[in-house]
């Protein structure tokens, strides 16, 4: 075999093709090599194994649970289970799974444009030694660390009583909105806070102005970290029982507006154990909603994947 070599300064075309295929590289290491080269570090290898077992754990009662609930609820899986409507001879699953949809939808709806835009004022207009940014920052880690109990009387309180709404599928979108709007809006400010400057900077020296580089160049810089926010306030919002207990109600039907009481999914399981009436439905149901999530951030990472730009 011949040796080819490379010259500098040759076109192009005249130059030699070389096989990609038997390059290797060389900072690349086998699992047997990285744990040698932990062990010549009693520290280090002591902190892999606890990071190994952690994620063992973490992945074995996720695991655990999910292969539970199925083992439990796919066999109660029937036609009458999605009927309709909900009796008490057969409380059909299709309503909550409506107002559930609706709920998630429209506190989405809400809650993503003004938390988005709060970040983009809060990382792009505002200075970070504004009192103003402080105290925003400040309000929405506390208001992440509230339990959903509190926003639930809040809405009781503030949506049902004070407004005389009464329980109502719009009372449990706006309590929702409130609940994940400070974890929307601390996501995606991070995410921006991520995009180097050199991308707002390389923007300006094009000509483009403030706003054309926050839509264009940054936020689709953001995206994945966006979606992220997006993904977790959307699984508490499903997954949500107590607050929605208090503003949403518990008829198991789709009201006729969004001034009409409606339980979710995750109330429908709650009134179903509580009750005692049909625990098994409560676990094909919980079967369900299990799904619904994986689809839904499924559908939203691959929403996000085709808006994020890479550079």
């Amino acid at each position: 075999m011949t040796e080819q070599t490379i010259k500098i300064g040759q076109a192009p075309e005249q130059q030699p093709e070389v096989d990609i295929s038997k390059i290797v590289p060389i900072n690349r290491q086998t699992f047997s090599e990285k744990l040698h080269a932990y062990m010549k570090k009693p520290f280090s290898f002591v902190m892999l194994i606890l990071v190994l077992l952690a994620t063992l754990l973490m992945v074995g009662a996720v695991l655990w649970v999910i292969l539970y609930a199925f083992v439990q609820g796919i066999p109660n899986f029937n036609a009458s289970l999605f009927a309709w409507e909900s009796t008490a001879r057969n409380p059909s699953l299709t309503p909550a799974l409506i107002n559930t949809l609706i709920i998630a939808v429209m506190a989405l709806l809400i809650a993503v444009p003004i938390g988005v835009f709060a970040a983009i004022f809060m990382v792009e207009y505002a200075k970070s030694t504004n009192i103003f940014v402080k105290i925003v920052r400040m309000a929405a880690e506390t208001l992440s660390g509230i339990p959903s109990i509190v926003y639930g009387i809040f809405g009781m309180l503030f949506f049902v009583q004070f407004c005389g709404w009464g329980y109502s599928l719009m009372a449990g979108i706006l309590t929702m909105s409130i609940m994940i709007l400070p974890l929307i809006m601390r996501t995606t400010e991070e995410s921006l806070k991520a995009v180097p400057d050199s991308f707002r900077e390389g923007s300006y020296a094009l000509g483009a102005g403030k706003l054309r580089t926050i839509f264009v160049i940054i936020l689709p810089s953001a995206m994945s970290g966006i979606i992220s926010g997006i993904i977790l306030g959307l699984g508490r919002v499903v997954g949500e029982t107590a607050a929605l207990i208090y503003t949403a109600g518990t008829v198991k039907a789709v009201p006729d507006s969004l001034m009409g009481s409606g339980a979710t999914l995750a109330v429908f399981m709650y009134s179903l154990y509580r009750e005692n009436v049909a625990p098994e439905i409560a676990w094909a149901t919980g079967v369900v909603l299990i799904i619904l999530v994986v689809i839904i951030n499924g559908a939203a990472e691959f929403v996000g994947n085709k808006l994020k730009k890479e550079y």
